[in-house]
């Protein structure tokens, strides 16, 4: 099992940056894939960045150039970087986590960001 836990979501105003955590826990040495998805009212969940046990990030197309991911394998704790906010930013956050051996997915309790205008 894998916990993890995200915080710093808040309410911005466009153009604004905010930085997200999750800090992970548990049975944590089995993950090979960690990232962040985000959901907006009505629609579907959906890929921001993810990244490697080895430190390779994918951002879908989308995502590219505003959002960063990093992450500190020393306190287990995985980042997002959020810059020049939008309010179509507007979305529940969430830490995922994929277990290399079962294939296990485990999410976070989401955390709101909201951009207004």
């Amino acid at each position: 099992q894998v916990q993890l836990v995200e915080s710093g979501g808040g309410l911005v105003q466009a153009g604004d940056s905010l930085s997200l955590s999750c800090a992970a826990s548990g049975n944590i040495f089995n993950v090979n894939l960690m990232g962040w998805y985000r959901q907006a009212p009505g629609k579907q969940r959906e890929a921001v960045a993810l990244i490697t046990f080895r430190g390779t990030t994918n951002y879908p197309d989308s995502m590219k150039g505003r959002f960063t991911i990093s992450r500190d394998s020393a306190k287990n704790t995985l980042y997002l970087q959020m810059n020049s906010l939008r309010p179509a930013d507007t979305a529940v956050y969430f830490c995922y986590a994929r277990d290399r051996y079962s294939g296990d997915e485990y999410w976070g309790q989401g955390t709101q960001v909201t951009v207004s205008s």
